[in-house]
């Protein structure tokens, strides 16, 4: 099976598709599956616009509506995770995972997935500590804490994914592990990218919770995106060959581990802003182990008759961009999707938007969405001053000033959200560069080759600009297979061949404002 996988779209989805039906013109090769890592940008209409934490002269409709409104339909299957410039109000109807548009699917806060017999796993959003162990509790109208902190990592999430034991054979994270870069030609990315230093020697690039996931499922493939680089430990990539189950239908399905762990976690589930930590065994906590038996999987294969196949129930929750009729004082309002709605009646699981909506009428405090100038009780994002994080640090990932990442002024309250510019027209492009690049993937564990042995080959990829290999290897030369390990997925390296196949051109990036 083959699967294409991309980095930031920024929305760009029109020119996302016609890279592929290139791709299959010039070298006939066409995906089965194509994977997102982040900032899709499902922007349906003005109101969506609002609801991304970006600057005003990025803010453009770009082409999603289309999609959404059934003008036009996704060529593949896509699947993707959230990043830190969406649509926030539109990806938090879908806690859970569900359709934004017919044939794409989100993965929700966190989601595992399974096509043709390929485990897909994800967790969307970027790491900062300070909201890592609050609950879920934004909802639009947001203001300038929430309109961030909506897309943050939260540690619930990540405790469910840390339950499943299974193996993994595709994982995506927005922004990277941190400590991936001492294990990748770390040389290289320092020349290109040379504003990484003082977090790459102090170790504060990247995510840490994401590092703990990637130590704990080990999966064949992560993908991240994010920090617009391109690396040799993984990238916003390419087209690759994924070993699937050929009796397997072509229908996305539920994962009935991940099913198991959602309902047994959901007396977990916090919709406060109230930092609480996960259950450990720390001699606090009755129960602190919430993997699933193979007798809870085996009852939710039985109340899905062995059907997994996720229903095609795209419903339209919110009016679609008519660009003869531009409407730039919409405002967002909280909505609470069918879909949801109807995988919670179904597994017995908490609507976390319903929870919401529920504290707000009741007034009692717990989760609710607060007015911009309240500014929640001058909460500035900083949790409990008295209660640290689990994490020591406060980076994201682009605590220096990357160029080729859209810039947010974290401290907020420079932009007032009720009166921001919004140009929806599609025919100003935003001032970020979309594409997707050719590279090595990295293997599954932390053990890979040091700096000095991979310099040779990185100097051969810009040597080559990227294309030489992808000319002379085809995509189909063989299958990359999972290498070694046993039944419960503890495994070595997986020695994942590099293919260099250069499917699109960046954009030439405007430098000025």
């Amino acid at each position: 099976m083959k699967v294409a996988v991309a980095g930031c779209c920024h929305g760009a989805l029109d020119k996302m598709y016609e890279t592929l039906e290139l791709l299959q013109r010039r070298h006939n090769v066409r995906p089965d599956l194509l994977l997102c890592c982040g900032d899709f940008q499902a922007v349906r209409n003005e109101a969506d616009l609002r609801c991304m934490a970006v600057p005003a002269k990025y803010r453009h409709m770009q082409t999603f509506y289309r999609y959404y409104s059934g003008e036009k339909k996704a060529p593949v299957l896509t699947v993707f995770i959230g990043g830190n410039h969406e649509a926030s109000n539109h990806l938090q109807e879908l806690p859970y995972g569900g359709w934004v548009a017919p044939n794409i699917y989100y993965l929700g806060y966190a989601g595992v997935v399974r096509f043709r017999g390929v485990r897909i796993g994800g967790i969307s959003g970027i790491f900062k500590s300070h909201d890592y162990r609050k609950g879920h509790f934004e909802c639009p109208p947001y203001n300038q804490q929430t309109i961030r902190s909506a897309y943050h990592v939260r540690n619930i999430e990540v405790f469910k994914l840390k339950q499943l034991k299974r193996p993994m054979d595709i994982f995506m994270s927005h922004d990277w592990p941190r400590s991936i870069y001492h294990y990748g030609n770390k040389k290289q990315l320092l020349k290109m990218k040379s504003f990484f230093r003082q977090e790459v020697e102090s170790n504060t690039l990247g995510n840490p919770a994401a590092s703990e996931l990637l130590q704990h499922l080990k999966p064949t493939y992560w993908f991240s995106a994010h920090l617009h680089v391109k690396f040799a430990a993984f990238m916003q990539h390419e087209i690759i060959e994924v070993e699937h189950d050929p009796n397997a239908g072509d229908s996305l399905e539920y994962d009935a581990e991940w099913i198991a762990v959602l309902k047994a976690t959901n007396s977990l589930v916090n919709v406060t802003q109230s930092s609480w930590n996960m259950p450990e065994k720390n001699g606090l906590h009755a129960k602190w182990d919430y993997s699933v038996t193979d007798e809870a999987i085996k009852e939710v294969l039985e109340e899905l008759n062995h059907n997994l196949t996720i229903p095609c129930n795209f419903t339209l929750t919110a009016a679609c961009y008519d660009p003869s009729k531009p409407q730039k004082n919409m405002q967002p309002v909280h909505t609470i999707n069918p879909q949801t709605t109807e995988f919670c009646a179904q597994f017995g699981l908490t609507d976390i938007n319903n929870r919401i909506q529920q504290a707000k009428e009741e007034g009692s405090g717990r989760g609710e969405c607060e007015e911009e100038e309240e500014e929640e009780e001058e909460m500035d994002s900083t949790g409990s001053a008295e209660e640290p994080s689990e994490y020591n640090t406060d980076n994201s990932g682009l605590s220096s000033i990357n160029p080729d990442e859209i810039m947010l002024d974290e401290e907020g309250g420079d932009e007032d959200l009720s009166t921001c510019s919004v140009d929806p027209s599609p025919d100003h492009p935003p001032e970020f560069s979309t594409s997707f690049s050719d590279i090595r993937i990295m293997p599954d564990s932390m053990a890979v080759s040091s700096d000095d042995a991979m310099d040779s080959n990185n100097e051969d990829l810009e040597k080559s600009g990227g294309s030489k290999q992808g000319e002379e290897k085809s995509s189909t030369d063989r299958p990359l297979k999972r290498i070694g390990g046993d039944e419960n997925g503890n495994s070595g390296i997986k020695k994942i061949k590099r293919r260099n196949q250069a499917i699109y051109a960046a954009e030439e990036e405007d430098k000025t404002d």
